[in-house]
């Protein structure tokens, strides 16, 4: 992490939301989904709080050595969006806590709020996070689920 890395730190980041990242699209192949109303999928609108901070964070980082994950996220949805339409996000950083760093949150489609809360990143060795998952992939592929003692 550099040393701009500080709380305080605001940023902006605006998407345009496409009709594939509407609610029937979140999960295709569970029934129920398909029949929902084409409207910003509130698990794409999570996905997007989290592109918003990593792409506000990498600047500050080592990237890609150093990158971020999400590891905590609480937000309400309070308006629906159609495609077509652009959200912006408004994030601050209100705290950095060693590697584990705390974000304030907006979510504006132009006409209404539609979210607000907050998320949670920490900032992960790229390298060794990969080489853990592939220890856990493995474990699994080869019948395994038990943690190593």
């Amino acid at each position: 992490m550099k040393d701009s890395l500080k709380p305080g730190m605001s940023f902006t980041f605006q998407y345009k939301v496409p009709e594939d990242k509407t609610v029937p699209h979140l999960f295709p192949d569970i029934e129920e989904g398909r029949v929902m109303p084409e409207v910003f999928a509130t698990g794409f609108m999570v996905g997007l709080f989290e592109f918003a901070c990593i792409k506000a964070l990498n600047p500050h980082l080592d990237w890609p050595r150093e990158q971020t994950v999400g590891i905590h996220v609480d937000v309400s949805h309070t308006a629906a969006t159609p495609p077509g339409m652009t959200v912006t996000v408004k994030g601050t950083l209100k705290k950095v806590e060693g590697r584990k760093l705390h974000f304030s949150l907006t979510a504006d489609d132009g006409m209404d709020t539609i979210s607000s809360g907050t998320h949670d990143r920490f900032v992960i060795d790229a390298e060794k996070f990969t080489a853990s998952v592939a220890q856990k992939k493995a474990r699994f592929e080869g019948g395994s689920s038990a943690a190593p003692a």
